[in-house]
């Protein structure tokens, strides 16, 4: 079987809400293990385990955790569950059928760091997650996982829950953390890094959902342990949102060093009545398209530096020969338009342009003189907005001008004929 289940092993095995079920599953006995452990020493596993964010950016876990541990004062936990990019649907999963999964990690985490006080922000929109989140914080309050004393130690850590406003921008971790002060949902200057200055000017750790999922197999594992899974240049599992074109779309969980080829063919059936590929997008609306003859390539962060992009949340969008590569690159634009928080001029005013330029591609009307203004304006967005948003939200353009400059090319032959037809005709 391709799949290899870290996090997804106690999925359907019991509903979600009995604490008591995911107790008889395992549950909370990494927990206990690191109650017995020193902070550094649990720090040091994490370290071993060379685990990086699964939020996109691909950020060494430790890093973050050591830096926390250095410093003095109140410190704050937040888990990022605000995952708003078409495409990803992994954390929804996660939250719906193992939350006491998530607590744990971040129970896990909160104890390595000295953080008392915690912050779980929901996208708005998962009304089922919400729901059923804010119950486990009572169950787990109520059976003694939450609160002062924990499990009879001196360990105490409370966990208020946030809902998100609808806001793709607050994935953002400063977006984020705005947001949760009760303030508009738009990204700061940095530094001061969250680590420094976070959540009401508090030292703040600020993970991903699936990030803390691996936490309670590392403590269980051994940090060594759980380095052996994946590949050299990553370790562990990856969630994969399979969408697009694909017999059997869902979510999967496979070891990194995975060809996505594999994800593709053999977990997700290949392609709906057989169309040949015509290319992928990794990652979600803010990463790379690829042609076929990439998709031997594992899934891993260190093959993806060829796109100067990460592997991102985990997405894999396939489309066959029938789609229009404008049409979805115009999409793309058009979301990250809307959700722009519009702090920032390149990004504020660059993706109206943007949109403006894709519209000629998909109304045949481009031009030489478009083609040169899209590649400028892609990169300029790329480099000089403020955050994560119009940094990433061009790479599906970056990346089609670098392997199918061709149909842009022929979009534009297309574009002259029809220019040519319509004087004609007048």
């Amino acid at each position: 079987m391709l799949e290899t289940k870290l996090l997804t092993e106690r999925f359907n095995h019991y509903d979600g809400l009995n604490i008591n079920h995911y107790i008889d599953l395992d549950g909370f006995n990494a927990l206990k293990k690191a109650l017995t452990m020193s902070p550094g020493d649990i720090v040091h596993e994490i370290e071993l385990s060379k685990l990086t964010g699964r939020g996109g950016a691909g950020f060494p876990t430790y890093i973050k955790m050591k830096s926390m541990l250095e410093t003095e004062g109140k410190k704050i936990l937040v888990c990022n569950a605000d995952e708003g990019e078409p495409g990803h649907f992994k954390d929804r999963y996660l939250l719906e059928k193992d939350p006491y999964l998530v607590l744990e990690g971040m129970l896990i985490s909160a104890y390595a760091i000295g953080a008392k006080q915690g912050y779980i922000y929901i996208r708005g929109e998962y009304d089922n997650a919400i729901k059923q989140f804010s119950k486990v914080i009572a169950i787990a309050e109520n059976k003694g996982y939450l609160g002062k004393r924990i499990l009879n130690t001196d360990f105490e850590f409370t966990l208020e829950l946030r809902r998100g406003a609808g806001a793709y921008v607050c994935g953002e971790e400063f977006a984020l953390m705005e947001s949760i002060e009760g303030k508009p949902g738009r990204t700061r200057v940095k530094p001061p890094y969250p680590t420094e200055k976070g959540v009401f000017n508090h030292p703040t750790l600020i993970n991903n959902v699936e990030t803390f999922c691996n936490l309670p197999s590392i403590i269980e594992r051994g940090g060594e342990g759980y380095a052996q899974i994946g590949s050299e240049y990553a370790t562990g599992t990856k969630l994969i949102c399979l969408s697009g074109h694909v017999k059997e779309k869902g979510l999967y969980e496979v070891a990194y060093g995975t060809p996505i080829i594999d994800v593709i063919n053999t977990l997700g059936g290949g392609t709906i009545n057989d169309i040949p590929i015509q290319m992928v997008q990794i990652g979600g609306a803010c990463g790379p398209i690829i042609p076929p003859e990439l998709l031997s390539m594992s899934i891993d962060n260190e093959a993806f530096e060829i796109f100067d992009a990460k592997m991102g949340a985990g997405a894999i969008i396939v489309m066959d020969e029938n789609d229009d590569m404008f049409e979805l690159i115009l999409r793309n634009m058009e979301f990250f338009l809307h959700e722009s928080c519009g702090k920032c001029a390149p990004c504020r005013e660059g993706h109206i342009q943007l949109v403006h330029l894709l519209k000629k591609f998909v109304n045949f009307t481009a031009t030489d003189k478009d083609f040169q203004s899209l590649r400028s304006l892609a990169e300029v967005i790329h480099t000089t907005t403020l955050c994560g948003l119009g940094q990433t939200s061009p790479t599906s353009i970056i990346s089609t001008l670098k392997y199918f400059e061709r149909m842009y090319h022929k979009r534009i032959q297309q574009s002259n004929k029809e220019a040519k037809h319509d004087r004609v005709t007048d």
